[in-house]
Formats: structure tokens, C-alpha cells, sequence
């Protein structure tokens, strides 16, 4: 059988089975095929790191491993969520089961092949061959997509399915994708609906759901979530989504639910075992959190589908049981992370928290406090973030519990909570961060209802025939605060009115300022947990990513370098 490329000696490819005589014929098959690199792994977990670190033309994985609980369907999930399979790679799974509910379940994975045990060489070469035709059939949108142009591959996408070409399917998935990168909610979810019309697939319902929530119709979202579930209560995508829903409604305790289900429904997946473990933490139940984001470390440090601040969460409740040996360890493993990542700044940031941690430990008041206070200063620069603000806030409970207040805390509190406390979602994360010490916690609830009286005030001029007004006192308050709600609230007042306000453009100019000062962006006023890799439910759009401003490495990795000292 002769596939697509004569020579396939510059093509490498990763046999997964734990069986060797099973995994040696694959092997044997393949150099057959003229394959010219083959590795091999006997488990899932040897498998994703090397897929983590390495891409391959082929995989061929089997899907029940007799000494693996995680699945070949668990690593491949893990790997989509987490952009870590190119879309050049075929991957085949190879199993014993032909069961309807297992071919569906393929097929709902979008699997390039699903290869049946026993099988003969010919076989293997056809779904290779079928495989490599459909990549080679949508070659152009993916390139498009490697060199970021999406909107070209958007608009490939869309005349695919538009003229019901081949593959028509998978492009109106990828395409829909896009649509949601390029921040086009609406046109997403009319792709989605068409999809369901012409062929009811779970993931187009989802899209339709993630669409909605992007668009900010999170009722209606939900109740397109609802429906999913209700007729496929295994769909652990639809959970994640959920969940999210529910976060940015301020549901935590029934987000918190969702991620039980499905962490329960995928115990393996590293991602939903620390959407889980960070739920538990921010719903205040630290003492539940410990064991579940001490789990997410022991099996995803690792692995790039790991997020750091998982890590930080676990030192503050480390430090709350006065557990030393267990905050050092955190500690030590930041420097394993920084080992591999010594330029990123986020990375950079999380460890110098760390490190105040074991200062406060370790009873050096006098260093902690200066470090929090080389923080406090940072607290209106662009790439202060809510993740940098909830970590600032529960440092400085951490301290106040131990009657240490900085003579600048009230001011660095009311900026925070100005700045950040824009919904009930973020107020209800922020607040979390401080429920150690209650007068922060109430001093941040204070604060959303000040942002949304500024919000109302500058609404009521707008209505009544002055514009200008309006616009004038957001970008007033909004240069004052950073708030994310109040810039946004300016900028659309221009959209709507710039022709009846005087200077409009050079307002304009002024909020657009104020949106690069203040971080300001679709995702700045959504309550995420830690930093998402993939939107649940969604194809991963791996392309390349841009290094961070060396001016921002340098500045953290002297902060770090700073408190290194102090903990010597």
C-alpha cells in the first residue's frame, strides 16, 4: 500500500503499548513503511512527556494499558487540551474493543484513525494513508494557522464548509475556533448552530455553548451546558465549560461540584485535578485543598499542562499548618521550574511569593516585609494581573494575622480592590484571597460597590444627553483606578456617542492609553482559575509563542535574586 509520501525517511513516529511483542511489530511495521526515526514508550505517562517536549508525524497508541490506569483516550485528551499535538501529527488508536460506545467515543475525539486488534499491516497502512490525506487536504489552513494568520485560515475554513468540500466537518471546527481566537463570538456560534443542523455532534453543542460565553450570554450558555449534560453525562468537556460558567456567575460552590464531576470523570487529567484543587482553595476550604493541589504537583510538575501558581497555592496553605519541610519543597521546585523556563517572568513572580512565604515562616519579619513591600510598588504597573493581586492580598493577610501591618496596607488594599473588583466573580476570588483576615475581605467587597456606583453616575450622564460628561468622569476615575470596568465603560461610551463628544478623538487616544496602563482586555474582566492553557471543549490552536520583554525578565529575576539573598 503506497501512502501519500513515497519516502517517508524524514518521518518520525512514537509507538505507545505496554506490550513488547504487540509494540515491537508496530515498530517492525512502521520501518517497513520506510519511517525513517521510531521511539518507542511501554506507558501513557512516558508517552506525553515525550510528546510535551518532542512532535512526531505518527502516534500509535493503544488504548488500555493492564499496568496504567490513564488511558490512551486520557493522553490524547490531556495532550488536545493542552496544544501539545501539532495538527501535522497522525495520531492512531489501536485497540481490542469494537463496541459502538468505543468507535463513537473515537470519533468524538476527531482521531486521525481507530486501528482494530488483531490487524494486518495493510490495515495500518490504510488508516495512515486516510490520515495523511485528510492532512494534506487541509494543508493550507493549517499553515495559515502555524504563521498566525488567522483570519485567512478563518475565512479557508469557512468556504470548506460553505461549499461542503472535503473534510468539510473538521473545517468548520477549526474554523469556529478561530472565530472565538479572533474574538468573534457571534459568527462562532452561528458556525456551531449550522453544524448542529446539518450533523447533532456533542462538540458543536459545546461550541455553541463557549460561543455564548464568550459573547457574554452566560444564562443562555448555561442553559445550552444544561442540555448537554442532561443527554451525555460523560462529556467531561461540557463540565469544564460549565464550570467556568458558573465561575464567572460567582457560583463557586456549584462550580465547585462541576469539577468534581469531572476530575471523577478523568482522574488522570492533570488540568481538571487542578481546576479542581484550585476550586477547593479559592471556596476557602484550604484545609480540603491541601492533599488535592499536592496531588496536581506529585503528577504534573513536569509536564508543561502544569500551572505554577497550583504551586503557590499549595505554600500558602503549607504555611498556614506551619508545615516547613513542605513550603521548603515548594520552594525547591520552583527552582526545578526555573531550571527549565529562566525567562519567564510569571514564573519569576509566583517564585519570589514563595520565597516571602518562607521568610514569614522562618519568623524574618523584617525581610518579608520588605519584600511584600518591593510588590506593593508594582501594583499599578500594565502587567500586574488579578492573579498578581489575589497572591499580594493573601501575603499581606498572611502578615496581619501575625500583627504585622505595613503603615501603607489600607491604600494598597483600596487600589487592588478599585482596580480588580469589577464583577461579583473577581470580587468573590479577590475577597477569597483575604479570608484569613476579615477587614481586608470586607474593605474588597467595599470597593466593587464604589466601582459600580462610579460605573452608574458616569451611565446616568450618558442617558441624559451628556455624553461627554460621561466619558469625561470614566477616564477621570478610570486613570485613577486602572479599572477594568471603568476604561471598558468609557470606551464604549465613545463608540456609541463619539459623534456628540467634543474631542473624541483625542479622548479616545486618552482611554486607549489607559487600557495598555491598566492590563486592560476581553480576559481582564473574567474570573479564570491559574492561567489556562486551551478553552475546554476546543480544538488546540498550537502556533508559535513570542518571548517575553527582557525588560520584564530582568526586573523580576533582580527581585529574585534580591530575597534569594535574604533567605541565605
Amino acid at each position: 500500500m503506497r501512502l501519500i509520501a513515497d519516502d517517508l525517511s524524514s518521518c518520525s513516529a512514537l509507538v505507545v503499548d505496554a506490550n513488547p511483542t504487540s509494540r515491537s511489530i508496530l515498530i517492525s511495521q512502521l520501518r517497513d513503511f520506510g519511517v525513517g526515526t521510531v521511539a518507542q514508550a511501554a506507558r501513557a505517562q512516558d508517552a506525553r512527556r515525550q510528546l510535551e517536549f518532542r512532535s512526531f508525524d505518527f502516534v500509535l497508541c493503544e488504548q488500555h494499558f493492564t499496568t496504567d490506569a490513564m488511558t490512551g483516550q486520557d493522553l490524547l485528551d490531556d495532550l488536545r487540551r493542552n496544544q501539545l499535538l501539532p495538527f501535522s501529527t497522525v495520531f492512531i488508536m489501536i485497540t481490542a474493543e469494537a463496541t459502538y460506545a468505543k468507535v463513537a467515543e473515537a470519533a468524538e475525539s476527531a482521531l486521525d484513525g481507530y486501528l482494530l486488534k488483531p490487524h494486518k499491516a495493510t490495515h495500518l497502512a490504510e488508516r495512515l494513508h486516510a490520515a495523511r490525506v485528510r492532512k494534506e487536504s487541509l494543508k493550507e489552513i493549517f499553515q495559515a494557522v502555524d504563521a498566525e494568520r488567522f483570519e485567512d485560515a478563518a475565512n479557508l475554513c469557512m468556504e470548506r464548509f460553505e461549499s461542503k468540500g472535503k473534510f468539510w466537518l473538521y473545517a468548520a471546527r477549526v474554523g469556529a475556533e478561530l472565530l472565538l481566537r479572533l474574538q468573534r463570538p457571534l459568527d462562532a456560534q452561528q458556525l456551531y448552530k449550522a453544524v448542529v443542523e446539518a450533523k447533532t455532534l456533542p462538540w458543536a453543542r459545546l461550541g455553541v455553548a463557549r460561543a455564548q460565553l464568550d459573547a457574554g450570554q452566560v444564562a443562555q450558555a448555561t442553559s445550552t451546558l444544561e442540555n448537554l449534560i442532561s443527554s451525555d453525562g460523560s462529556y467531561a468537556d461540557a463540565y469544564d465549560v460549565m464550570g467556568r460558567a458558573q465561575i464567572e456567575l460567582g457560583k463557586f460552590d456549584k462550580a465547585l461540584e462541576t469539577y468534581k464531576m469531572a476530575a471523577t470523570l478523568t482522574p488522570h487529567a492533570i488540568t481538571r485535578v487542578q481546576s479542581l484543587a484550585m476550586m477547593t482553595y479559592y471556596a476557602g476550604d484550604h484545609k480540603d485543598a491541601e492533599p488535592l493541589l499536592d496531588k496536581t504537583v506529585r503528577m504534573g510538575l513536569d509536564s508543561k499542562m502544569f500551572d505554577p501558581q497550583t504551586l503557590v497555592l499549595l505554600a500558602f496553605t503549607r504555611l498556614e499548618l506551619n508545615d516547613r519541610k513542605g513550603l521548603q519543597r515548594c520552594y525547591d521546585d520552583f527552582l526545578r521550574l526555573q531550571e527549565r523556563q529562566s525567562d519567564n517572568p510569571r514564573l519569576l513572580r509566583l517564585t519570589a511569593i514563595v520565597q516571602t512565604l518562607n521568610l514569614i515562616l522562618q519568623s524574618q519579619f523584617a525581610a518579608s516585609v520588605d519584600a511584600v513591600r518591593q510588590q506593593c510598588k508594582t501594583i499599578r504597573n500594565p502587567d500586574f494581573d488579578f492573579e498578581s493581586a489575589s497572591n499580594l492580598v493573601a501575603l499581606m493577610c498572611h502578615l496581619a494575622t501575625r500583627s504585622i501591618q505595613l503603615d501603607e496596607v489600607d491604600a494598597v488594599i483600596n487600589m487592588l480592590g478599585m482596580r480588580f473588583c469589577n464583577n461579583r466573580s473577581l470580587t468573590e476570588l479577590l475577597a477569597g484571597s483575604a479570608k484569613l483576615h476579615p477587614p481586608y475581605e470586607a474593605r474588597l467587597r467595599d470597593c466593587q460597590t464604589k466601582v459600580l456606583e462610579m460605573a452608574e453616575v458616569a451611565m446616568s450622564l450618558s442617558m441624559s444627553g451628556n455624553p461627554t460628561a460621561a466619558v469625561k468622569n470614566l477616564v477621570l476615575h478610570g486613570r485613577e483606578t486602572l479599572s477594568a470596568r471603568l476604561i471598558d465603560n468609557a470606551w464604549q461610551v465613545l463608540q456609541k456617542h463619539g459623534a456628540k463628544i467634543a474631542d473624541a478623538q483625542a479622548i479616545g487616544e486618552e482611554v486607549q492609553e489607559l487600557r495598555r496602563l491598566g492590563g486592560v482586555s476581553l480576559a481582564s474582566s473574567k474570573a479564570t482559575l491559574g492561567d489556562p492553557k486551551r478553552q475546554a471543549g476546543g480544538l488546540a490552536l498550537r502556533t508559535g509563542t513570542r518571548p517575553p520583554p527582557e525588560r520584564m525578565v530582568e526586573k523580576y529575576k533582580a527581585a529574585a535574586a534580591t530575597q534569594s539573598l535574604s533567605l541565605q
